[in-house]
Parts: structure tokens; C-alpha cells; sequence
């Protein structure tokens, strides 16, 4: 079986990592989303509530399934028996940082890493982007999923 993780914060997930996801699970039998768990970092959306939303917005997607993982992400793809790390690139300046980070990976472990460019409507989007946009009142609809829009505004209608 063919399988490959798809990592991130998903703080919150985008359009653009939907995409990635959608092409991922097209070339791999078994496609992991794993939220990966920073400690130092205090996320807008909790890790449970990303993993529900990630969940919902790939229950289209019958070989894909959700988790997450505090660590390295080779120790992760040593343990679920996963040979390829998918992720989406942005820009140049993604590339430099993901593929030292792809050569440490295999070094480390033999996992390999598939760079995906981005769809060019995505590629200027971040998570970081969307929420800093959207706390400001700006119109992100077109930019996440709608569930996690709706979820986006809730959360920042409660933080006032």
C-alpha cells in the first residue's frame, strides 16, 4: 500500500491545503493528515477542533483519514509503516525551507518528500494570512472551506 502523510497546523485549513490534500490522496492509496502539535504555540482553533474540521472538509475523500503527532514527523512515518511526506509549495522561498527540510527527512529516515507546486489561486494563502486578514473584518469565504468559515467567524466572534 502506497501512503503518504500530508503534515501541517491547519490553524485554520485553507483552499489550498484541501487542494493538496485532493492531489494527494489521487496518487497515494492511503493519505494521513496530521496535525502536528507545536507546544510553544497557542493555536486560534484547538487540535481536536482542527482535526474535526479536517475531517469534515475531507469526508469526500474515502482513502484520506486525520491524526496528529507532537515530534518528528519521520518518527511518525517510522511508526505508521508511511514512506512519503506531500506538501504543497507556495513560492521560491517555500521550496529553499522544504527542501532542506526533505533532505534532512530522507537522511534521517529514508521517508521521501513529494513538493507539490501549489494551484496558482492558492498561492499566495497561508493560515496565518486568513486569520489575520479575517480579524479585521476582511472576506475570507473565498478562501477556506465553508464550514471552516463559518467556524473562523464564530471563534473570532467569541474572542470579541
Amino acid at each position: 500500500m502506497r501512503r503518504a502523510v500530508c503534515p501541517g497546523s491547519y490553524d485554520p485549513a485553507t483552499n489550498g491545503h484541501v487542494d493538496i490534500i485532493e492531489r494527494a490522496s489521487k496518487l497515494f492509496d492511503e493519505v494521513v493528515v496530521a496535525v502536528l502539535i507545536n507546544k510553544s504555540k497557542k493555536g486560534l482553533f484547538s487540535i481536536e477542533e482542527r482535526m474535526e474540521m479536517l475531517r469534515e472538509v475531507t469526508a469526500h475523500l474515502p482513502n484520506v483519514r486525520v491524526d496528529s503527532w507532537h515530534g518528528l514527523l519521520v518518527d511518525y512515518c517510522r511508526q505508521h509503516d508511511i514512506a512519503a511526506i506531500a506538501k504543497g509549495l507556495r513560492s521560491v522561498s517555500d521550496f529553499d525551507y522544504e527542501l532542506q527540510m526533505a533532505q534532512m527527512n530522507r537522511e534521517l529516515s529514508g521517508v521521501e518528500t513529494l513538493l507539490m507546486s501549489n494551484n496558482p489561486l492558492w498561492s499566495f494563502l497561508s493560515s496565518s494570512l486568513v486569520k489575520e486578514v479575517a480579524t479585521y473584518g476582511g472576506d475570507v469565504a473565498h478562501l477556506v472551506p465553508e464550514l471552516v468559515h463559518e467556524r473562523l467567524k464564530e471563534r473570532l466572534a467569541e474572542l470579541g
